[in-house]
């Protein structure tokens, strides 16, 4: 997922999670700290801050508009606010972080395979080693 992608998704799903009652503090926190660091950025223009004020209300409506205000600013290279966004990502979806991140294909018979980050594998050729 590119990075303004990955902000103003967090954007939908911070806002959708932190409506609800049983939105737990985390989200709400996190949340709160990516629109603090989008309102940081957004200083001084107006017109961006009545931009994620209407997408907070209607998203789809105004997502492209959000979309190319963030490439202007170039939000891409914000570690702080990308760190805020990758944090909501986390805490409302925990379960989704890491969806997109690895792009598998077999075409044949596959015996072992470990997919994900810090994995560790040991082959073994011929003889096996003595213990």
């Amino acid at each position: 997922m590119d990075p303004v992608s990955l902000i103003e998704g967090a954007l939908v799903a911070g806002a959708t999670a932190s409506a609800k009652d049983v939105a737990s503090q985390a989200v709400k926190d996190a949340y709160t700290t990516l629109k603090s660091s989008l309102n940081r950025l957004f200083s001084g223009k107006p017109n961006a801050q009545v931009i994620l004020a209407e997408h907070e209300r209607d998203p789809e409506t105004y997502e492209q508009a959000l979309k190319k205000l963030l490439a202007e600013v170039h939000a891409d290279q914000d570690a702080d606010l990308l760190a805020a966004a990758e944090r909501v990502m986390t805490v409302v979806q925990p379960q989704q972080v890491g969806l997109g991140k690895f792009t598998i294909q077999n075409t044949g018979a596959v015996q072992g395979q470990n997919i994900g980050d810090r994995q560790q594998i040991t082959q073994y050729f011929g003889d096996p080693p003595k213990v």
